[in-house]
């Protein structure tokens, strides 16, 4: 498998050697629907809190009587079935909403997802990525000048100036290698990896 090589003015400049066993899986669409579901629901926090017919501000006499209304029973307002009433299933802040995904099946999952990108040509590499300052005007500029309006930057250490000049762009990234995840490789149009990532890429998923 080989890999577009891309130079400063996002211009083909050959081509760069990739392992098959990632970058050319099959597409296995239930494993990354699984991977991306737990890979959300794990960052998903649990701050809902709701009261139950316990806990909500009621009386506890008896709204009419049993017999002879006519109307169903009732025994006390906070019910569920009355307006301002408790819940009857409340959310509480320590639901817990975590899915798990063996190391496994989620190298697995981003080795598919990595694939499909390639095939898609949506992965491309760049000897490196830097700017000159932390400038977002900058960095602007040179996604421009590569025709990249939407792009993942994976860079291994990247520094200061690249990170702060990505940091107010909304559809720009830029991650290390052990930190890209799969809902931002599926959300991307572009994934732009430096060789030194690439080499940790394969070392983390080889």
């Amino acid at each position: 498998m080989e890999l577009k090589l891309l130079n400063d003015q996002g211009q083909a400049a050959g081509n760069v050697a990739a392992p098959d066993t990632i970058f050319a899986r099959d597409f296995n669409e239930p494993l990354i629907h699984q991977v991306v579901v737990a890979y959300q629901a794990n960052a998903r926090s649990a701050n809902r809190a709701q009261k139950d017919r316990s806990e909500v501000r009621h009386s506890t006499k008896k709204p009419w009587r049993q017999k002879g209304t006519g109307r169903a029973r009732a025994g006390m307002t906070s019910s569920p079935l009355w307006r301002g009433g408790g819940r009857t299933f409340p959310n509480s802040p320590e639901e817990n909403y975590t899915q798990k995904v063996n190391k496994k099946m989620f190298r697995a999952g981003i080795c598919s997802i990595l694939s499909q990108l390639v095939r898609e040509d949506r992965v491309a590499v760049v000897d490196q990525f830097s700017v000159e300052a932390p400038k977002t005007k900058l960095l602007a500029q040179k996604l421009k000048g590569m025709g990249l309006d939407s792009v993942l930057v994976i860079a291994d250490s990247p520094d200061d100036n690249l990170l702060l000049a990505a940091r107010n762009l909304a559809n720009v990234l830029v991650l290390e290698p052990r930190h890209a995840d799969p809902v931002a490789l599926i959300h991307y149009k572009k994934v732009l990896i430096t060789k030194q990532a690439l080499a940790k890429v394969e070392e983390m998923l080889g």
